[in-house]
C-alpha cells in the first residue's frame, strides 16, 4: 500500500501565509470595521444623550457650551486632524479616484481616523447638527487600507479594493443596510462596478453587518412603517411635488456649501481666513439661537425627530427643515468632522411633514418616506443609493416604485443648482502629490470656502482614472501571491 507522500513543512508554511494573505487579513480588517462602526454609534449616541441632559436641566447652556465646543473642534482640526473635516466620503471618492497610496497617506491615516472619531464626537457633545454615517464610512475605509501593511507586495489594485470595501461596510454598518453599502460603493464611490471587486464588496458587507447584528440585533433604522395595500389616488400628484421640492431645497443646500464664497458676507470671510476659531465659535453661537428657537429639535443629527414623526409620537413645526438646513450649514461652516446623511433624512422627514397639509387625505408615513428619499438625493444626487437606503431602513418595499421616482425627480432638479455635492468636495483632495496637497487643501479652508474651484493644477477625473486602470492592469498581471483578494491563486 502506498502512502501519501507529506507536504514538507515549507510548502505547508507556504500555503498558510498565502491563505492568511488572500483571506485572513481582509476578514480582519471587515470585522474590525463591524466593531468600530457599531461602538462609534454607541459613543455618539452616549454623546448625544449626556447633551440632552445637560440641555433640559440648563436650557441656557447651549449658548456657551456649542460656542466653546465648535472653537475646540474647528481648532483641534485645523491643528492636528487635517483631512477629517466634513463627512469623510469626498476623501474616500478622492483616493479611489487617484493613486491610493499617495492620497490614501494624507486622507485614511490612523491619525485622521482617530481625529475623526474624537472631534465628531466632541461636536455631537455640543449639538452640533451632524450624523456618525459618513464619518464611519472613512473610518471603515482607513481600517482597512492600513492593512496593505500586512501585505508583502501590495500594489495599487489591493489598495483600491481594501478602500472600497472598508467604505462599503462601514456605510452597510452604521445603518444596517447591506445593499444599499453595494449601491453606494458603484453609484457613488466609483461609478462603475468591477466584477474583480465585486466578491470583496461583497464578503466585507457581509462580515461587519454579522458583527454589528451580532452586537445590535436584526433591526431596521427607523422601524418598520405600514402603508397598506391600497395607494391613495393622489400619489403620482405626490411624488411629483415631493420631489420637486425636496429637489429644489436639497440643491440650495448644496449650492450654500459649495459657494460660500457668492453668499457670506465679507467680513466673515475675512474673520474665518485671519481667526477661524472665532468664526467657528460664531457658528457655534447660531447653531446654540436656532435650536433654542426651535425648541431643543435641531440639535443633533435628528434621528430621534424623524423617528418620531414616523411612529406618530413627534409634532414638529412647519418651520423645522428650513431651521435644521440653516443648523445643518452653520455646522460645516467651521470645517468639522460630521456626516449628513442623518440629518438629510431628518430635514427630508420635516418636509413630509409639510406636505402632510397639502396631502393630508394621504398616509403621513408615506410622505416623510418620500420627501426623506427625495431629499437625500437631492443633496447627493445618488438617487439609486438614496432609495435603496431608504428602502432598506423602513422596509418599504411597498413603496419601491414611489421612493424611486422621488429619488430621481428631486435628484435632477437639484441638479440644476448645483453639480453633485460629494463629488466636488472631493475635488479639493485630488492633489497631483502628497507634498502640495496638505497646503492646497489649508489655503482652500482657510479661505472659508469648503470646495474650491477644481484645483488647477490637480489632475482631471479622467487622468486619474487612466493611472488607476493602469495600476490596476500591472497588478492584474502580476504573478506575486497578493496579486488579487477577490481571486485565489490556483
Amino acid at each position: 500500500m502506498l502512502r501519501t507522500p507529506v507536504p514538507p513543512l515549507s510548502n505547508l508554511v507556504r500555503h498558510t501565509k498565502r491563505l492568511w494573505r488572500q483571506f485572513g487579513i481582509f476578514w480582519l480588517g471587515a470585522i474590525a470595521v463591524g466593531l468600530a462602526a457599531v461602538y462609534y454609534a454607541r459613543l455618539i449616541d452616549w454623546g448625544y444623550n449626556t447633551f440632552l441632559e445637560q440641555q433640559r436641566e440648563r436650557p441656557w447652556l447651549p449658548l456657551l457650551l456649542t460656542p466653546a465646543v465648535a472653537a475646540a473642534a474647528a481648532w483641534l482640526t485645523r491643528r492636528y486632524f487635517r483631512g477629517a473635516e466634513g463627512s469623510g466620503i469626498p476623501q474616500v471618492i478622492a483616493t479611489l479616484h487617484t493613486n491610493p497610496r499617495e492620497t490614501g497617506a494624507r486622507l485614511l491615516t490612523l491619525k485622521i481616523l482617530a481625529g475623526k472619531i474624537i472631534v465628531s464626537f466632541l461636536g455631537i457633545l455640543g449639538g452640533f447638527t451632524i450624523g456618525r454615517e459618513g464619518p464611519t464610512v472613512q473610518v471603515g475605509a482607513a481600517l482597512m487600507f492600513n492593512l496593505r501593511r500586512l501585505y508583502p507586495r501590495s500594489n495599487a489594485l489591493i489598495e483600491r479594493q481594501l478602500v472600497l470595501a472598508g467604505a462599503a461596510a462601514g456605510l452597510s454598518a452604521a445603518f444596517n443596510t447591506p445593499l444599499a453599502g453595494i449601491v453606494f460603493a458603484i453609484e457613488e464611490l466609483t461609478r462603475s462596478f468591477e466584477a474583480r471587486a465585486s466578491g470583496v464588496l461583497i464578503t466585507a458587507i457581509i462580515i461587519a453587518g454579522v458583527i454589528a447584528l451580532g452586537l445590535n440585533g436584526n433591526y431596521t433604522y427607523f422601524g418598520t412603517i405600514d402603508v397598506g395595500t391600497r395607494f391613495p389616488d393622489l400619489l403620482a400628484l405626490a411624488v411629483l411635488l415631493t420631489g420637486v421640492v425636496t429637489g429644489i431645497a436639497g440643491g440650495i443646500f448644496g449650492w450654500l456649501l459649495l459657494n460660500t464664497a457668492r453668499w457670506l458676507p465679507a467680513p466673515l470671510r475675512k474673520l474665518n481666513a485671519e481667526h477661524p476659531v472665532v468664526f467657528a465659535a460664531l457658528c457655534g453661537l447660531l447653531i446654540a439661537v436656532v435650536g433654542l428657537i426651535s425648541g431643543g429639535k435641531t440639535f443633533g443629527s435628528g434621528y430621534a425627530e424623524a423617528r418620531g414623526l414616523l411612529d406618530g409620537r413627534e409634532q414638529l413645526s412647519m418651520f423645522y427643515p428650513l431651521l435644521k438646513m440653516v443648523s445643518m450649514v452653520g455646522s460645516y461652516l467651521p470645517g468639522i468632522p460630521g456626516g449628513i446623511f442623518a440629518p438629510s433624512l431628518s430635514i427630508g422627514a420635516g418636509f413630509g411633514n409639510v406636505l402632510h397639509t397639502v396631502f393630508n387625505g394621504m398616509q403621513l408615513q408615506m410622505l416623510i418616506a418620500l420627501a426623506m428619499v427625495g431629499y437625500m438625493a437631492a443633496v447627493t444626487q445618488s438617487p439609486i443609493t438614496s432609495f435603496v437606503i431608504v428602502v432598506e431602513m423602513i422596509n418599504g418595499h411597498a413603496l419601491v416604485i414611489s421612493l424611486m421616482a422621488t429619488a430621481l425627480i428631486s435628484s435632477r432638479v437639484s441638479a440644476f443648482f448645483t453639480p453633485p455635492l460629494y463629488e466636488s468636495l472631493a475635488q479639493r483632495y485630488m492633489a497631483p502629490s502628497a507634498d502640495t496637497a496638505p497646503a492646497t487643501a489649508a489655503a482652500a479652508a482657510a479661505a472659508g470656502n469648503p470646495v474650491p474651484e477644481p484645483l488647477a493644477h490637480a489632475a482631471p477625473p479622467d487622468a486619474a482614472e487612466h493611472d488607476g486602470t493602469s495600476a490596476e492592469h500591472r497588478a492584474a498581471t502580476d504573478t506575486n501571491d497578493d496579486a488579487d483578494l477577490d481571486t485565489p491563486r490556483r
